[in-house]
């Protein structure tokens, strides 16, 4: 593009402040040079080894966002409604080739012009149990793309316990790397994980000859150790191996008061992802909490590397710096995207840094190099007092002081839904009371606490985008209040126990959480009411020993135990008055915590709307040369409140910026794809999908014509579930 068009181009797609002119004009000037374009393509999950969601295309812009139509559609062909399936896929495009996955997980090429399917592989040669079935299927976020530069080009991710090699010119399997095309996560972890849930939701990482990965566990007991791990990309040998619960010896050890942790806690895993700055060769890996998510009596400690960001050489996986965001977590509240790599002005200097939005709001900011803030973080006493046997909260958490949380942090009184009636309103008002509340830190109780700004709150998967002309961050975010009791569990086999009484214990203790005391479901997770209208005890068995998406595999439990939860389950007569015994191993005897809890249950009224004041929903810019708030404004519409102001829904995916003054995402309930001026956060054009976009959209061009494109899975939040990735465009 010529230096005048250029400019012209972007005097029409910002908002007309000089310092922005400049801004912007400074950074398109320099990618004018014979350097490549780091931001022209889509060749990575989260556009480029940055993760910043950037695109320097310029075609579509602020004057033209409403001539936007569909300009292709692919059906996968295989969305299941009963089995609420998914699509959470980012896809790449290399070469004019769309690489993305299905909702049973299936790997496919596409023409990216045309959506024209090239080919297809099945990640499973059968799918047991039949229509609606899918045992062992993960959620898929991504894939990784590898070439040697010559005839050798590799795509990378997971289904079910495998880390899968496909060739990308074919959709073949690539037999050299591991066994038949694929490695078994489960194995060289340094325990034995068999019988062990170990998937990965996110696309792993290719740097150099390597591919490195997180996993995601089981986040009870049961959890296997999320070590982060590296694998030869030709061979699939594992090559190096970073101990997120850290052996005798390593450093963080003495993090944990129990010794033994090592050899028998789980969790500590990267499942969202991690971004590698290909300069120095230093990965920058967030982790996740210990198990079990909300008690810690078995974990006393600060539990590193739990719920920390960890330096990691990428060549060695020897550590180079970390930093935890919250000690001894107990709220749920591991770090929920992989982090975005940006260059800010401070303190007069310009500064290569790392940031990582959060679940409960804040922004933290460090220096690459060294882990230093560059804002404030203070160490806040925060309550401990509990009613929880065997716990101890950690008596100060990390508050970074700026930039100023994004969503709000607690729910009183005040918060309370004004829309609700009279009668619901006041319904609230009782319960709130009764409830533990107040602010971010409050510890987990019987009578109930409110989790907010929710589990699924705050950033989520999707994380943020980064605009790299002036290191503004945009994070959309979600505010949901929710409830949390803890329950008293027996542990206790019982002499002369039957399976009646024994699939009831066992079902407290292994399912109730999720699905609730009186099954009818919780949050997310469904009733398993009629359950016996479904399935029968074989599949019900399987479905226990292989999960699916958001449930974990419980292949740990014994083949009685199982027995016992299906008849208590399916209410199955004939087996309900056998004979119950099974003696406990001393891993059973540790995975045994006294408390579950009462489900995964939002904060409603008795009609079923929120108990908390909306927005639900929202969208932020962020400058962090300053950690000051741009803007901010409502994401989504929820339609039980049609004829207010607009409310904002809950929302999975993330943003994607342009150079043409844009800010396209989808996830929302309400099932549209928006786009926003950047600079200002007005909105601009909107259109709706044929099924909610839970999934960050990617941006791409093709013989001069640039594209939008999202996936339209639904699935999650009683959407109904589709199949398709939606390509826009241009109309003129």
């Amino acid at each position: 593009m010529k230096f005048n068009s250029l400019f012209n181009k972007i005097l029409s797609t910002v908002n007309r402040q000089p310092s922005t002119i400049l801004a912007t004009f400074i950074f398109a000037l320099a990618s004018c040079t014979s350097k490549p374009d780091p931001y022209k393509g889509w060749t990575t999950v989260n556009g480029n080894p940055s993760g910043n969601k950037y695109s320097s295309l310029l075609q579509i812009d602020t004057s033209n966002v409403k001539q936007l139509a569909v300009a292709w559609t692919y059906h996968t062909g295989d969305a299941d409604t009963a089995a609420h399936s998914q699509i959470q896929c980012n896809p790449i495009i290399i070469s004019g080739i769309l690489y993305g996955t299905s909702p049973q997980q299936k790997l496919f090429a596409v023409d990216a012009e045309t959506g024209k399917e090239i080919w297809k592989y099945k990640p499973f040669d059968s799918v047991p149990g039949g229509k609606g079935m899918y045992f062992g299927l993960n959620s898929n976020r991504g894939v990784a793309y590898w070439t040697d530069g010559a005839d050798d080009e590799r795509l990378f991710y997971t289904a079910g316990p495998f880390l899968r090699a496909v060739n990308a010119k074919t959709g073949k399997a690539v037999e050299s790397f591991g066994v038949d095309g694929k490695v078994d996560l489960r194995e060289g972890l340094g325990v034995d994980a068999s019988d062990l849930f170990v998937t990965a939701t996110s696309a792993p990482t290719v740097y150099k000859d390597l591919v490195l990965t997180g996993t995601r566990v089981s986040e009870s007991m049961d959890a296997a150790p999320g070590h982060i791990r590296a694998y030869n990309v030709r061979t699939g040998k594992q090559e190096w191996i970073f101990h997120t619960i850290p052996y005798p010896g390593e450093e963080g050890y003495e993090s944990w008061e129990d010794k033994n942790a090592w050899k028998m806690t789980g969790g500590a895993n990267n499942w969202m992802g991690m971004i590698i700055d290909r300069k120095t060769g230093i990965a920058y890996i967030p982790l996740g909490s210990a198990s079990a998510d909300f008690y810690g009596g078995k974990r006393k400690g600060a539990d590193l590397f739990a719920d920390c960001l960890v330096a990691l050489d990428a060549n060695t996986g020897k550590r180079i710096w970390h930093f935890q965001y919250i000690h001894h977590d107990t709220w749920d509240r591991d770090p929920s995207s992989a982090p975005v790599l940006l260059t800010v002005r401070h303190n007069g200097n310009d500064v290569d840094a790392v940031a990582q939005t959060t679940k409960q709001g804040f922004i933290y900011l460090f220096d690459r190099g060294t882990g230093e803030p560059l804002f404030p973080i203070v160490e806040t006493s925060v309550d401990t007092t509990t009613e929880l046997t065997g716990e101890k909260i950690w008596p100060t958490q990390p508050i970074p002081q700026k930039p100023a949380p994004f969503v709000r942090q607690s729910m009183t009184e005040k918060d309370i839904n004004p829309y609700l009636s009279a009668e619901e309103y006041a319904d609230v008002k009782a319960k709130l009371a009764t409830y533990h509340t107040g602010h971010l830190f409050t510890p987990q109780s019987k009578e109930g606490t409110i989790i907010f700004p929710g589990l699924d709150g705050g950033a989520e998967w999707g994380g943020p985008a980064v605009d790299p002309a002036d290191a503004t961050l945009y994070i959309n975010a979600n505010e949901t209040a929710w409830i949390l009791k803890m329950l008293d569990v027996d542990n206790k086999s019982k002499i002369g126990e039957d399976y009646a009484s024994a699939g009831e214990r066992l079902f407290k203790q292994n399912c109730m959480s999720c699905h609730g005391a009186d099954r009818k479901g919780s949050g997310n997770y469904p009733s398993i009411l009629d359950e016996n209208k479904k399935m029968n005890k074989d599949q019900l068995v399987q479905f226990i020993s292989a999960g699916r998406r958001m449930m974990p595999a419980f292949s740990f439990l014994k083949q009685e135990e199982k027995d016992a939860i299906t008849a208590y389950v399916l209410n199955i007569k004939s087996d309900l008055n056998k004979p119950f015994h099974h003696e406990l191993t001393e891993l059973e005897k540790f995975r045994q915590i006294p408390y579950t809890i009462s489900g995964y249950n939002k904060f409603l009224s008795k009609s079923g709307l929120p108990a908390l004041s909306p927005p639900w929903g929202t969208l932020t810019a962020i400058d962090l040369n300053s950690g000051d708030v741009k803007w901010k404004t409502v994401l989504g519409n929820d339609s039980a409140f049609a004829g207010r102001p607009q409310t904002g829904t809950e929302n999975y995916g993330g943003p994607v910026l342009t150079a043409g003054g844009l800010l396209f995402i989808a996830a929302t309930k309400d099932g549209k794809i928006r786009a926003f001026n950047k600079r200002t956060g007005e909105l601009l054009w909107e259109a709706r999908l044929p099924n909610a976009g839970f999934a960050t959209p990617a941006v791409y061009e093709i013989n001069g014509k640039q594209f939008v494109v999202i996936a339209c899975g639904g699935g999650k939040l009683h959407t109904e579930s589709g199949d398709s990735y939606v390509a826009f465009a241009l109309s003129k």
